[in-house]
């Protein structure tokens, strides 16, 4: 779930539309977009600021104030970072309510759960590198407990930041970040 750059497109990805192909590809591409199976740019494996300097849209700007970030309307489709961001709160959040001692029937749905999502993933780059991070054997997601799967879980998180050069996580604290909240109280 990381974004990659602009190059050809691998073997993963969302099926194609036909409306999807009536979009022009800008004869210029800014750096860091991430081109679709389609060898197009894709939305949704681009950071908002390549896709306003490829698009050259002015969101969350103002001609009277220095150049700042652009900013995404809240109504409009998530760029990468907001993607992964999203997905990591969602799966962390699935390992918190994990049961302690699952049934076997739930760890071969919880197996099956990641490898789907590693599939149908939005960023096609990122679904892909995830696909191929699963299969090395040490990577298979481990679920036989709620501390396993957690731990599982900010071991693949921690793969995704070192790629994007991102600080890793202390996986002890696994639990207190996504579960019980922080000892010093501050999540109430």
């Amino acid at each position: 779930m990381a974004a990659g750059p602009a190059g050809p497109a691998g073997p993963a990805g969302p099926a194609e539309h036909p409306e999807d192909k009536t979009e022009a590809v800008p004869t210029k591409l800014a750096k860091g977009v991430v081109l679709g199976p389609d060898g197009k740019p894709c939305r949704t494996c681009t950071d908002v600021s390549s896709w306003f300097a490829m698009t050259k849209g002015k969101a969350g700007t103002s001609a009277a104030k220095p150049a700042a970030p652009p900013v995404l309307p809240s109504d409009c489709p998530p760029d990468v970072a907001e993607l992964g961001r999203s997905s990591w709160t969602l799966l962390h959040s699935i390992t918190a309510t994990y049961p302690t001692a699952p049934s076997p029937q739930l760890q071969t749905e919880t197996r099956s759960f990641i490898h789907t999502f590693s599939k149908l993933y939005p960023c096609w780059h990122c679904a892909s590198d995830f696909q191929e991070w699963l299969k090395v054997d040490k990577n298979a997601p481990r679920v036989s407990s709620r501390d396993e799967f957690g731990r599982w879980m900010c071991e693949a998180h921690n793969a995704v930041n070192v790629k994007l050069g991102k600080n890793v996580f202390d996986c002890n604290k696994w639990e207190e970040r996504w579960r019980t909240g922080w000892k010093d109280g501050r999540c109430g």
